[in-house]
């Protein structure tokens, strides 16, 4: 198929499609490496996620968000970007996501792609200029490269450290062969940070907007939202050691969270608008609070921001409703619909996160040796308690692949087999992201259970993965995939994303209860059983018996 006809069939997708679907739509996270492997080279690829669309439409979704495919060495798993306008070949052509595009649409699923524009790769071809160049050069300015401190610059220009462990400079070898300047990376040092005080930088990242929504996509998931502009005078600073790695928990972070960030937005906002099928954005901010993370989605900005304070909300009753209503005061305080999401690429699975009995900071991972190591039937309990909560909420909601399968987080990846750069910055102190990475399951049978027919994989596969696989859970009672199917399917039939929410009294301390139309929703998160009001139960995470919910359990009942 041609990108014209691509395009063509894009257009008339999106002016058939009712408007604003981004403020109740449903929306799948991909990450492309993990999904389907059609190549059998143990990574996934584009014709592997094609291959699946019809199991996406089963599922009841209303949009896929793919993680990065662009160009990349792949030092941090795609996160690396050399050329931001290419499909990177293990993941296959710019036809092989056009064909995915249209296959899409067929179906009646928007597509979001991720954008990445706090850094590049360092074999971006900017960054090649840029340390081919002078110090204090136009190249340069593209990045934020700096001189050092001390006598003779051998001091980096201040204190930051790297989210993935050890220090956010590193300073190059100039031409003359004498060490120089020092550039900043907030990430890897494979991942040089834009200086988005400069024009070029801003213009740069316009084309790119257009060159995906010209081939028709629906929007972006714009990556570390929060970070791009950077603290007058980059004035030192120390973070919480025991805080998540995005940040999130403090404010005035010199690197996070700063104003004239939302320049940027208002600039990109235009651009979207100028698209027709109501393209976009949506934020990765981790801020503090809801209130805060609001200041990303006002109505010249973006349509949607992740809501992070709600996925580190523990399985608690009084915290998880503070936080609800907390973000459904801030979000359509400013025009904008409340997200809710439980997991994604760089958390540890919430069937296993909801379990732990130690604190474990975002971004750490789990492993062999972690304290508060998780029950696996607790947290699959709550797991699908939680996920049945969080659908029966206004708004819009985001899951990630494999969670509709009940997968844990991979806790023994030997060592030798992480590929994290967090793994190695610290030395193996922290295990990072690559537990809730591993390829997820199609077929208990198959080599690699479904992922990749040649068997290969990216990440080791646990065996457990067989009695999770898709096809051990399609059309069996009970099993999780079910739950999601239903869920989503009542959620879409009683329009839940586009209610209102009405707290219920009465139901003791340990209980999340509220209506949403004629939909009652009662979560347990104790242990001892509630007493069910009257009516029709409509879909239930766990068993129901003697008109008790039992703990851990969340239900829909429906009342008149």
């Amino acid at each position: 198929m041609t990108s014209a006809e691509t395009i063509e069939r894009t257009d008339a997708f999106l002016t058939t499609v009712g408007g604003e679907w981004w403020r109740t739509a449903v929306i799948y996270q991909i990450y492309p490496r993990s999904f389907a492997d059609a190549s059998g080279d143990g990574i996934g690829d584009l014709p592997g996620i094609t291959s699946h669309l019809d199991d996406l439409a089963h599922l009841g979704i209303d949009a896929i968000w793919l993680s990065p495919f662009q160009r990349s060495p792949q030092k941090d798993a795609g996160y690396d970007v050399s050329d931001y306008c290419d499909v990177d070949p293990l993941f296959g052509t710019l036809a092989d996501f056009d064909d995915m595009l249209a296959g899409a649409h067929e179906r009646s699923i928007r597509v979001i792609v991720d954008l990445v524009p706090n850094h590049s790769s360092d074999q971006h071809e900017w960054f090649q200029q840029a340390l081919a160049a002078v110090p204090h050069s136009a190249e340069r300015a593209r990045y934020m490269f700096r001189d050092g401190k001390g006598e003779n610059g051998e001091l980096p220009p201040n204190n930051w450290e790297s989210v993935f462990g050890g220090p956010a400079w590193t300073r190059v070898v100039e031409a003359d062969g004498e060490p120089g300047q020092w550039y900043l990376h907030l990430f890897d040092s494979s991942q040089p940070d834009f200086d988005w005080s400069n024009d070029e930088v801003r213009e740069e990242f316009r084309r790119i907007l257009r060159f995906w929504l010209d081939r028709g996509v629906d929007g972006f998931r714009v990556d570390v939202a929060h970070g791009l502009v950077k603290a007058e005078g980059l004035p030192d600073y120390i973070p919480n050691p025991a805080a998540g790695s995005m940040g999130g928990e403090a404010e005035n972070v010199p690197y996070w969270g700063q104003d004239a960030v939302h320049e940027v937005y208002r600039d990109w906002r235009k651009i979207l608008e100028e698209y027709q099928g109501d393209r976009a954005l949506a934020a990765e901010a981790w801020l503090p609070t809801a209130a805060r993370t609001a200041e990303w989605v006002r109505h010249d900005e973006m349509h949607q921001a992740f809501n992070f304070p709600y996925l580190e909300t523990k399985w608690n009753a009084t915290d998880l409703r503070e936080v609800i209503e907390v973000s459904l005061h801030a979000f359509p305080g400013v025009g904008a619909p409340s997200t809710w999401v439980l997991s994604n690429h760089d958390v540890v699975r919430h069937a296993s996160r909801l379990a732990l009995t130690a604190e474990n900071p975002q971004g750490h991972g789990i492993g062999p040796e972690s304290p508060g190591q998780p029950i696996p039937e607790v947290g699959l309990a709550r797991a699908r308690a939680a996920t049945t909560l969080m659908l029966a909420l206004p708004g819009s909601a985001y899951l990630y692949q494999g969670e509709e399968l009940g997968l844990p987080e991979v806790i023994d990846i030997p060592g030798d087999a992480r590929q994290d750069p967090t793994w190695f910055r610290t030395n193996g102190e922290r295990y990072g992201r690559d537990g809730c990475r591993v390829p997820i399951p199609w077929n208990a049978d198959a080599p690699a259970y479904g992922f990749s027919d040649s068997g290969a994989s990216w990440l080791p596969q646990p065996a457990e993965w067989a009695t999770l696989a898709r096809d051990a859970q399609t059309g069996v009672e009970g099993s999780t995939l079910e739950l999601y199917r239903a869920l989503l399917a009542e959620r879409r039939a009683r329009s839940l994303g586009a209610g209102s929410l009405e707290w219920i009294d009465g139901y003791g301390t340990d209980a999340v209860a509220f209506r949403n139309g004629n939909v009652t929703v009662i979560a347990n998160t104790g242990s001892a059983p509630i007493a069910l009001p009257s009516g029709i139960v409509i879909a239930s995470s766990g068993p129901v018996a003697d008109g008790e919910l039992a703990g851990d359990t969340t239900v829909w009942i429906e009342t008149a």
